[in-house]
């Protein structure tokens, strides 16, 4: 299995928007953090906005925060709200399945069963589970800094 690039991108969103949570975040530097592009990232703010993890303010001096604290935002909620559909294989899609064995199949039996586990381990972890104080985070931080004075004109 593997999550979409706009799924990966919000879940380091949030990672960032966690750590900076004492002030608004400008969506460039969150871009200039990880070397994404500004585009894209707006799209992945405008979702995270949309399902009300995060709170965007508009104009000079704008930016975005969490809207909730860092325990309550379930790693496994945001995924299932950036991968709608997760369609491990095409005969999890019901209206395009063209697979001609699936009403004999155990496949999709044994894959949902395993998307479940996957979706339930996340569920018990929060974004405060990844946000812990220490040397990775200090660490993750340094990076941060440098990719983003890197990016500065």
């Amino acid at each position: 299995m593997q999550l979409t690039q706009f799924t990966d991108y919000a879940l380091r969103t949030l990672l960032y928007l966690g750590v900076h949570g004492d002030r608004l975040v400008p969506i460039a530097e969150v871009s200039a953090a990880y070397g994404i592009s500004n585009h894209h990232l707006t799209k992945v703010a405008s979702l995270l906005v949309r399902a009300g993890y995060v709170q965007a303010v508009r104009g000079r001096g704008g930016g975005m925060q969490l809207a909730q604290p860092p325990e309550a935002l379930r790693l496994g909620a945001v995924v299932r709200t950036c991968e709608p559909h997760m369609n491990l294989v095409e005969c999890f899609d019901r209206q395009h399945n063209t697979c001609p064995i699936v009403a004999v199949c155990e496949l999709a039996g044994v894959l949902g069963a395993a998307q479940a586990e996957f979706l339930a381990r996340l569920d018990g972890y929060s974004l405060a589970d990844l946000l812990q104080p220490g040397p990775k985070q200090e660490r993750l931080t340094q990076i941060w800094r440098r990719k983003v004075a890197a990016a500065e004109p």
